[in-house]
């Protein structure tokens, strides 16, 4: 009974890692192929946003980044949960406040506990101005709502 079980559960277990990266896929916010706009998530915890280039692509779990250079590339490389955005780089706030996954201005973002959070920002609408008016309660709608909404 033992053995049946583990086996069940290393084909179960098997099956969730092949699925990632085309859940992953299907779930994050990427623009032809690309996610953050192409924007390097190494260059936001170096404090200064920056465009990648196509010739310093990575692709982990079937999500691309681009990079500015070869040395921000290989970062993320050692520890990519270290660099990718909050919420499959989906509005934090939009993800905490309702639940839903809304565009965002990759110039408007947060760092806090070592994490990356990108916020809308259009049309005189800031949401990481509402995000730090309740950012605790927020986070934890987010981290619910981004596990319901994606499965992941």
């Amino acid at each position: 009974m033992k053995t049946a079980f583990f086996i069940a559960f290393l084909f179960t277990a098997g099956i969730a890692v092949a699925q990632t990266p085309a859940l992953r896929q299907k779930q994050f916010n990427t623009e032809n192929g690309v996610a953050l706009s192409g924007y390097d998530p190494v260059s936001y915890f170096q404090k200064k946003p920056m465009k990648g280039s196509k010739a310093f692509t990575v692709t982990h779990e079937g999500i691309s980044y681009q990079f500015t250079n070869a040395a921000n590339a290989d970062s993320f490389r050692k520890n990519p949960a270290a660099y990718e955005p909050q919420y499959g780089g989906w509005c934090a706030y939009a993800m905490g406040a309702k639940g839903e996954k809304v565009e965002i201005n990759p110039e408007t973002y947060k760092i806090t506990g070592g994490k990356l959070y990108l916020f809308y920002n259009r049309f005189f609408n800031n949401t990481l101005t509402d995000w730090n008016k309740a950012e605790t309660d927020l986070k934890i709608a987010a981290d619910k709502n981004w596990h319901r909404i994606s499965g992941l």
